[in-house]
């Protein structure tokens, strides 16, 4: 009997075929997408609690289908989720260097953090790390456009040390002209606000990676860590330390004044 080659196209197609077959069988994956489409809207919009609730109805849809390979199939779709994710980061002017460090960010999570046996509790990890990028790239919509294009840039250069007279000069002002004009729409000073966003970024370091906590302090330019761990404490109620010790502290984040 001759044996039949299936080149790679046909192996792909087989299976596809058989896939529809199998899915077919399970009532409730036919929502999937319509979920998906669900989460992105909640992460967008920064609806932390709705987005947990909805990527848990997806992880139930999956496991329908994955049976005992439920852990597996999670894991991939968190991957895919990230890159989605990422793509959407880059869809709305985030730097392609900072959308593509958010994706091996959330990669190496998935790779080094997600631990099958409270992989739920990950999603919810994963959920709020989302949110957390993406809050930051919410339009400032000041009445002033330097203050928001000032803010903006922050946000993108928040790794870089940065000062208020390197931002003025950035934006060919006075530091006494954009400190004023800062404080007077944000109702905090300049360097206060560098602070705010050098802690809500370096609360992904302390929970996600295992730097010391040294290291982190210099990524972000604070002048020595008792200052980091100052500043720290300032804003989120504990230390480095803590923060990175007990997972149940929430994330900081900073709420810009919705008019100014």
């Amino acid at each position: 009997m001759q044996q039949i080659h299936l080149s790679g196209t046909e192996k792909i197609s087989e299976k596809y075929m058989k896939e529809i077959e199998i899915s077919s069988q399970f009532d409730g994956v036919e929502d999937f997408f319509e979920l998906e489409n669900q989460l992105l809207y909640q992460i967008h919009h920064l609806e932390t609690e709705k987005a947990k609730k909805t990527l848990r109805s997806i992880i139930d849809r999956i496991s329908l289908r994955a049976g005992k390979q439920t852990i597996r199939g999670v894991r991939h779709y968190f991957t895919v989720l990230s890159s989605i994710m990422a793509r959407k980061l880059y869809e709305n002017q985030v730097p392609s260097k900072k959308a593509f460090a958010f994706n091996t960010a959330c990669i190496d999570m998935i790779d080094n953090d997600m631990n099958d046996a409270a992989f739920l509790q990950f999603a919810d990890d994963l959920i709020d790390f989302f949110i957390l990028v993406i809050s930051e790239r919410k339009q400032p919509s000041f009445s002033h456009q330097t203050v928001n294009k000032v803010i903006l840039f922050i946000n993108d250069e928040v790794e870089s040390e940065l000062s208020v007279e390197d931002i003025a000069k950035h934006f060919n002002v006075s530091t006494s002209h954009l400190s004023r004009i800062f404080r007077e729409h944000v109702q905090i000073t300049l360097v206060e606000y560098l602070n705010v966003r050098r802690v809500e970024e370096s609360q992904y370091y302390l929970r996600h990676t295992n730097k010391n906590i040294s290291d982190i302090s210099k990524q972000y330019h604070f002048c020595n860590q008792s200052y980091f761990t100052r500043i720290f404490k300032k804003y989120t109620g504990v230390t480095p330390k803590q923060f990175r010790d007990h997972k149940e502290h929430e994330y900081f984040r900073f709420s810009l004044p919705t008019t100014g």
